[in-house]
């Protein structure tokens, strides 16, 4: 099994993330923050990425530590349950629509980090999570991933649907990205012969 748990604690957060990418796409999520655990909830659903994430956070300042932290640490879970990468799909993408909001995105699971964040919102606000905190968590967990993720917000009027479909976009393509290639069986998928630099 393909899986990994990562804690980190910091003055700001304390944070566990164990996932097991060969899942069925369970979950079992706190964070504190309500919205945040809704988006994380169709990560892992679609992404079929089993999730068990538990995090406390300085809320009573604002939800940018537990954003930005949990990002980090889902990251990082990814990467080493990744393992060497070998036998990889390595590239995928989709455009992903929610009743208005379409949202591409293109993922390649490289080793080398870089977020494309091309996503406005209309509203400050969903609910009382800002919306300039998802570009946050999906920085950091493009970055601690070591993953190469594009995102595209194409159309939209509902802040909500516009976030929901990032999430469930990327969870779209992390799914088929990160799933075994049977013709790569056993090779790193790059002429380089490694990945990640």
């Amino acid at each position: 099994m393909r899986s990994a748990t990562i804690t980190r604690t910091t003055k700001e957060t304390d944070i566990s993330v164990k996932l097991t990418l060969d899942g069925t796409g369970t979950f079992d999520i706190e964070t504190g923050v309500g919205f945040l655990d809704h988006m994380l909830e169709q990560l892992s659903r679609h992404s079929l990425i089993d999730m068990e994430i538990r995090a406390k956070g300085d809320t009573h300042i604002d939800f940018h530590h537990t954003a930005e932290d949990v990002g980090i640490a889902i990251g990082q879970a990814l990467r080493q349950a990744l393992g060497d990468m070998k036998g990889l799909t390595r590239y995928a993408d989709c455009h992903l629509a929610m009743d208005e909001a379409l949202t591409r995105c293109a993922i390649d699971v490289s080793g080398r980090p870089f977020l494309v964040w091309q996503v406005e919102f209309p509203r400050e606000k969903v609910g009382d999570f800002d919306t300039e905190l998802f570009e946050e968590f999906f920085r950091a967990l493009a970055m601690n991933a070591g993953i190469t993720l594009h995102v595209a917000n194409l159309d939209g009027s509902n802040s909500h649907h516009i976030a929901e479909t990032c999430f469930k976009a990327v969870a779209r393509c992390l799914r088929k990205a990160i799933e075994p290639d049977p013709r790569q069986e056993g090779r790193i998928p790059s002429t380089k012969g490694q990945l990640g630099g």
